[in-house]
């Protein structure tokens, strides 16, 4: 028995192609990427194809749909993770938070994570696989479609590494930019990574207008190895120096993810230490008051930390923020609802 293909991640230039072979006129493909893109689940909810092609298409084709494992809606600001599960029994988490310029849905890229940061629920039990196309599509459809809240903006910031997956992160970037489905700009995705340098290149190479941030999170070597395994691949400089190619490349300024942990990376000596590695770059900092995970001994910076840290910033003109902490009553740290639901079991 053939394995069944997965139609949803198929772009609209295949699906085409792939109903011409089969004998039948263009737009057929185009009634069923529409359908696809509203999340239907079956080919019988296609009601304007016919009985035997939708017979056909489902000896031929799966249709992705998650299940809503879990879900949280936090009281303080109607933020809502979705633990949700996938067709083989594995799970991935994807949050939406409201802003005042539309609603962002963070997702998930893998199943898990191999990159072993020490601050990261995500990690814990190391990498199972990564997620297809359809299945990063999925979480931004039915996201919108349980919530009712239109999806204007998208991060990859979820469980994974999105630059461990980037054939299928390409795909799905293509997929949900298309103007006859979600239609989401490139200017409104930003993917975070922890730093992979020649996927970053190889990014660069396509020239998309989306933001990139790079989970920093030290300014040295030495601080960097200690929260940070995949930094002894690469290293703090080779990652900066990648990250000033992306931006003369593309033209598009680079972030950096900045966890501002007690008495790890939160001292003076290391904010003059990230104002030296960035000087003269187009970068932004966006520091990010750490949320405690119960399997790591990492606590947040304090108040009086975060404010002087700020300060030695402001001094060297480095431009930066600080994120504004939302679904702090549920679970709000990458990761932590898929394991305590694994843990559970």
């Amino acid at each position: 028995m053939n394995e069944l293909r997965d139609i949803k991640s198929m772009l609209p230039g295949e699906l085409e192609e792939a109903f011409r072979e089969m004998g039948l006129p263009a737009y057929r493909s185009k009634q069923v990427f529409s359908w696809l893109q509203k999340g239907a689940g079956s080919f019988e909810e296609m009601q304007n194809l016919p009985q035997s092609l939708r017979e056909s298409l489902s000896r031929e084709y799966m249709i992705t749909a998650p299940k809503v494992l879990r879900k949280q809606v936090s009281r303080k600001d109607g933020t809502i993770k979705y633990l949700w599960e996938l067709s083989d029994g594995n799970s991935v988490e994807s949050v939406v938070m409201r802003y005042h310029y539309g609603n962002t849905v963070c997702i998930s890229s893998q199943v898990g994570c191999a990159m072993g940061c020490a601050f990261c629920a995500s990690t814990i039990g190391g990498l199972v696989r990564s997620l297809r196309p359809s299945e990063l599509l999925d979480q931004v459809l039915f996201s919108q479609l349980d919530s009712g809240l239109p999806i204007s903006h998208i991060v990859l910031m979820g469980i994974g590494e999105p630059l461990n997956n980037l054939e299928n992160v390409l795909r799905f970037l293509e997929l949900v930019n298309d103007p006859k489905g979600l239609n989401i700009g490139m200017r409104h995705i930003t993917i975070s990574t922890c730093g992979l340098t020649e996927n970053i290149d190889k990014l660069a190479e396509h020239h998309i207008q989306l933001t990139l941030t790079v989970s920093l999170h030290a300014p040295d070597d030495e601080t960097r190895n200690r929260i940070m395994p995949v930094n002894r691949a690469y290293g703090v400089e080779k990652v900066v120096e990648t990250c000033r190619r992306y931006y003369a490349v593309t033209g598009r300024r680079v972030s950096f993810e900045y966890a501002m942990i007690d008495g790890v990376n939160d001292t003076p000596r290391h904010a003059e230490a990230l104002c030296a590695l960035l000087k003269g770059g187009g970068f932004h900092v966006n520091l990010i008051p750490l949320n405690r995970v119960e399997e790591s001994p990492l606590k947040p910076s304090t108040p009086e930390n975060l404010k002087k840290f700020r300060e030695i910033l402001d001094q060297h003109g480095i431009n930066h923020t600080v994120r504004r902490r939302l679904g702090s009553d549920i679970d709000a740290s990458c990761g932590q609802l898929r394991r305590k639901t694994i843990s559970a079991r």
